[in-house]
């Protein structure tokens, strides 16, 4: 992705809508490169293409939110894939932070990933060396997400010794919250069995609160985010023993 392509990301995530015409005022190039770009970012998963223009759609399917605040959520998954080494077996939950981070480990060799969501296991299918785990379980069709019994007990059967989480709200008073009641219960179930359990969220789901709880700060060991996060929040993440990341 190059630099025109990343600031249409950029200007998308805070007007969730662009034209080409807006587009080639600010970047200053033909309206032929512009819609190459917009093909370009569409064919990755990062935007839609509607008439004119492009647009983020506000849904919980991972591919129309990977191009949000897509340059903190690489940092982040930089960040995250600095912890991974070859012959690791870690586990990827779900969301786009962490769909960004499968693409990242894709280009490392000789790292086992087990993972409950479908959509991150097809970022994988590039990577020849990167043995992929798949979970089974009841699928949701709009996140991905394979949740419940069956999921449990595939997880069961299955030692890795990393984790990585991803949450849609934190508060002091509430801790890490989710929208999805059951997705949360997987959630946990990765943290109790995970010797090391990382957070990666961007600053944005810091101070809101969600449908439900995921799991005591206590449980986790890293919290990996950008510097927007609260220093008030960092700091109480930090005093429950979490080492907060800034990436």
């Amino acid at each position: 992705m190059n630099k025109r392509q990343r600031n249409i990301l950029n200007i998308l995530t805070n007007d969730n809508k662009t034209s080409v015409n807006h587009l080639v005022q600010i970047m200053g190039v033909s309206a032929v490169t512009i819609r190459q770009d917009l093909n370009h970012l569409e064919a990755e998963g990062f935007l839609k293409r509607v008439h004119g223009g492009a647009i983020f759609k506000s849904t919980d399917d991972i591919s129309n939110r990977l191009g949000i605040n897509y340059e903190k959520k690489l940092r982040i998954a930089l960040k995250a894939a600095a912890f991974v080494h070859e012959g690791d077996t870690i586990l990827i939950e779900s969301g786009s932070a962490n769909a960004i981070l499968a693409r990242e480990l894709s280009k490392k060799d000789g790292i086992n990933i087990v993972t409950s969501n479908v959509f991150i296991a097809r970022e994988l299918k590039k990577s020849k060396h990167t043995k992929v785990i798949l979970l089974g379980g009841l699928y949701q069709h709009e996140s991905e997400s394979l949740v419940g019994k069956l999921t449990k007990l595939g997880m069961e059967n299955i030692n890795f010794s990393k984790s990585f989480i991803g949450v849609d709200g934190f508060t002091i008073e509430s801790g890490f919250t989710s929208t999805d009641m059951m997705r949360a219960e997987i959630a946990l179930s990765i943290v109790k069995k995970s010797k090391e359990v990382f957070i990666i969220t961007d600053s944005s789901k810091f101070g809101r609160i969600e449908l439900t709880n995921l799991f005591d700060v206590n449980d986790i060991n890293y919290v990996i985010t950008d510097d927007g996060i609260p220093e008030k929040d960092k700091l109480f993440l930090e005093k429950n023993g979490a080492k907060v990341i800034i990436a």
